[in-house]
């Protein structure tokens, strides 16, 4: 038994034409430890954005019924010659109801729950999946565990990461997104101080409206001499920036020698011996990451991606946050969505001209049978 259903895809060819269409697809029955998911709702997270869209000319693109064709311009089209002619799924995460199963046993227990899950295509009204990344969801609703995984595990892994690291401060960029917030929430219930950097003075309020004791503007005419009382003040000088491009992390270092610089017994010429880390974990501003190295030698940026920590994390630590995850999923995890779109209306030239915009607290949810 087969079943047909609509899906978004995206093509870049070798000349720079990207086309985003919503097309119809035939999925098989499913075997072994697959399950078949009706989706009823995904979120449109910036990581589905950097495949979906990328940094393609969408004020000038051709928009028609299901289908955007639009031109990537240069050096990103180069850069991406690896893509060239595939015709891509898109949509990490989502949620459904099981309609169908392979006969493995993983698999059977799923059927007729609704799930949160990680299919890779969640753009879409069906997708195969293996049992492995799917979460019952229980009596909580679709739009409550679409966005179970990706934001949810990235935010406790940040929490992970610094305490395998040995640190107990974090610094966050861009936190008022949902993630952020997340991020915010957690480091309160487990005793994790959190340095929350912002852009606007409504942002500042709405974190320490949810508790946040450090929340900076940075677009404040002060902001470094804050951001380095917030340093010394929690030993903060471990990091995340979702931005990349930019002097971001950069300004992050520099505040972090300052500080160190400060606390130094004897002057030394090459610079504080503090360990400073900052780890890149989105590419919101698509610039060059521009780092000005006047922060001593202890200094390290990184990359940071989810799947990757998930794999060296171990699956005791991953059923543990899984857990975590589901348990607090209308409270610590929840998320916030200002439009629901179904496939066609998610590639109108003003959705996604919206959604591409990438802004705080405005993400969109996907609803493919709506």
């Amino acid at each position: 038994m087969t079943t047909t259903g609509r899906q978004i895809f995206t093509t870049l060819e070798a000349n720079g034409t990207l086309t985003v269409e919503a097309a119809e697809v035939t999925l098989p029955q499913p075997t072994g430890h697959q399950v078949l998911v009706k989706m009823e709702a995904a979120p449109i997270n910036p990581s589905d954005l950097a495949l979906l869209l990328g940094p393609a000319d969408l004020e000038n693109a051709d928009y028609s019924p299901g289908k955007i064709v639009a031109q990537m311009p240069e050096p990103f089209n180069s850069g991406y010659k690896g893509r060239h002619g595939q015709r891509l799924p898109v949509g990490n995460e989502g949620a459904g109801t099981v309609v169908a199963t392979g006969d493995g046993d993983a698999a059977k227990a799923l059927m007729g729950q609704r799930v949160a899950c990680v299919p890779g295509n969640a753009f879409a009204e069906y997708s195969l999946v293996g049992a492995n990344m799917c979460l019952p969801l229980g009596d909580h609703t679709a739009e409550d565990g679409a966005s179970a995984f990706v934001n949810p595990m990235t935010a406790l892994g940040f929490a992970e990461t610094a305490r395998r690291e040995g640190q107990d401060a974090i610094i966050h960029l861009a936190a008022a997104s949902n993630l952020g917030q997340m991020l915010n929430r957690i480091c309160q219930d487990d005793g994790l101080k959190l340095v929350n950097v912002v852009r606007k003075p409504e942002q500042v309020e709405l974190l320490k409206g949810q508790g946040a004791q450090w929340v900076l503007n940075s677009s404040d005419d002060d902001f470094m001499d804050q951001l380095c009382a917030a340093i010394e003040a929690t030993g903060a000088y471990f990091g995340f920036d979702p931005i990349g491009g930019g002097k971001n992390s950069d300004m992050m270092f520099k505040a972090m020698e300052r500080v160190a610089s400060a606390n130094m017994a004897e002057y030394s010429r090459y610079g504080s011996d503090q360990p400073k880390k900052m780890y890149i974990y989105g590419r919101l501003d698509l610039s060059p990451t521009i780092l000005t190295p006047s922060y001593g030698f202890g200094w390290t940026l990184a990359g940071w991606l989810l799947f990757p920590f998930m794999q060296s994390a171990g699956m005791e630590t991953i059923m543990r946050m899984r857990k975590r995850v589901l348990d607090e999923l209308t409270t610590t995890f929840a998320s916030h969505y200002k439009r629901r779109v179904n496939l066609d209306e998610m590639l109108t030239r003003d959705a996604v001209l919206d959604y591409r915009a990438m802004k705080t607290g405005e993400k969109y949810l996907v609803t493919p049978h709506g």
